[in-house]
């Protein structure tokens, strides 16, 4: 009784730890089940041809092996003297078409629906640039940058790495649950490639074209994506982050941006209207240039080779203010130098211009003010 006993409590233990290690096992090495339809759906037909692969191969291995085996020199010194057989051909010709037939059926009414883009409840247009996305809700007419968010000092190992190293953003992209997002998926400089596996969407930012792509996410939360296209020196810092709402919450999101809208404008007169110091903007300046232009010209100012010039006794910052002003607002043809007019607000471009202008060993005393933006654009 004991050993019967014993054996079926080892029996259940190594049960248990086999069940334990194949679930591990397919969480680290499955393809992601996601959090749509469409992602169920493609893991779905990844195991069916899996599946169909495994045991084609144990069949033909099988047989080969057999025989090997049987068939071999010592047993059999005189080989079998037969040529072809119309009815084998015919099996191993047959079967396989009938296979193939039965994985493409599935696999293409499921690529039908990808490309299936039509009754959206809304539209995204994505466009990319090096190194951050940028997001415009075509219907509430609202958009915003989205950047990296992870500590400079993380990424320069003078902190301990956070939970989600560089698949932090400052502005996720909202979506609402149970309703179908189309996305307009294109770019501003060079190729990327908007990508969250979770959804099992990754579609290509082409500069002039426009790629389509949609989903429709019933569970509420943080889904989270890279840039998947090699898009130069950054690319490992342009990370996508989707924050998916109930309806409810996503409609009072998007009153808060309309109004948040309306503000800024109303802001943006009171800052042109305003005669600032340079003590005031140097502050704002500094943090501007930290969060998007550190990263190439170094937070010393002291760039990175001809590819990213220093700033520090550059020749821009130093020299007439016009070109400063026009190299910043309006970015630099065929460089990574980009346009940041239409990313920044008059405030921010005064304030990052004066920062240059005065800082590291730059002293130009020059005091740029948000109307002159505004009527430099």
């Amino acid at each position: 009784m004991i050993s019967i006993a014993s054996r079926l409590k080892n029996g259940l233990i190594l049960s248990v730890l086999w069940g334990f290690s194949h679930t591990a096992f397919a969480a680290a090495y499955d393809l992601r089940e996601g959090v749509t339809e469409m992602s169920k759906r493609i893991q779905g037909l990844h195991h069916l041809s899996l599946g169909v692969c495994v045991v084609v191969g144990v069949i033909v291995f099988g047989v080969m092996f057999y025989s090997i085996f049987a068939h071999r020199r010592s047993r059999h010194p005189k080989p079998a003297d037969f040529h072809e057989s119309t009815a084998v051909e015919l099996v191993w010709t047959v079967i396989p078409a009938l296979i193939l037939v039965g994985i493409a059926i599935p696999a293409t009414t499921a690529l039908i629906e990808i490309e299936d883009n039509s009754d959206a409840d809304l539209t995204v247009l994505i466009t990319a640039s090096q190194w951050k996305w940028h997001y415009q809700y075509l219907e509430a007419d609202i958009g915003y940058y989205s950047n990296l968010a992870t500590p400079t000092a993380q990424i320069n190992n003078l902190e301990p790495k956070g939970e989600y190293y560089l698949l932090e953003v400052d502005n996720p992209l909202v979506l609402p649950t149970n309703k179908k997002a189309r996305f307009l998926v294109t770019s501003n400089d060079v190729i990327h490639s908007w990508w969250v596996p979770d959804f099992a969407v990754k579609q290509d930012a082409i500069p002039g074209f426009i790629n389509e792509a949609w989903t429709r996410v019933t569970k509420p939360g943080l889904y989270r994506g890279q840039c998947s296209e090699l898009c130069g020196k950054d690319h490992a810092y342009m990370p996508i982050v989707v924050e998916v709402r109930p309806e409810a919450e996503f409609d009072k999101w998007i009153d808060d941006q309309r109004l948040a809208k309306e503000l800024a404008s109303g802001q943006a007169v009171a800052d042109r209207e305003k005669e600032w110091t340079m003590a005031e903007l140097m502050p704002i300046g500094e943090q501007v240039f930290l969060s998007n232009c550190a990263t190439c010209h170094e937070p010393d100012g002291l760039g990175q080779g001809t590819t990213y010039p220093a700033l520090a006794g550059g020749e821009i910052p130093i020299g007439p203010l016009a070109a400063h002003l026009d190299r910043v607002m309006n970015g630099k043809v065929d460089t990574e130098m980009q346009a940041w007019a239409p990313q920044l607000s008059d405030r921010e471009l005064a304030a990052v211009i004066t920062y240059e202008r005065n800082s590291w060993g730059n002293i130009t005393a020059d005091v740029v003010q948000p109307r002159t933006i505004y009527a430099a654009r």
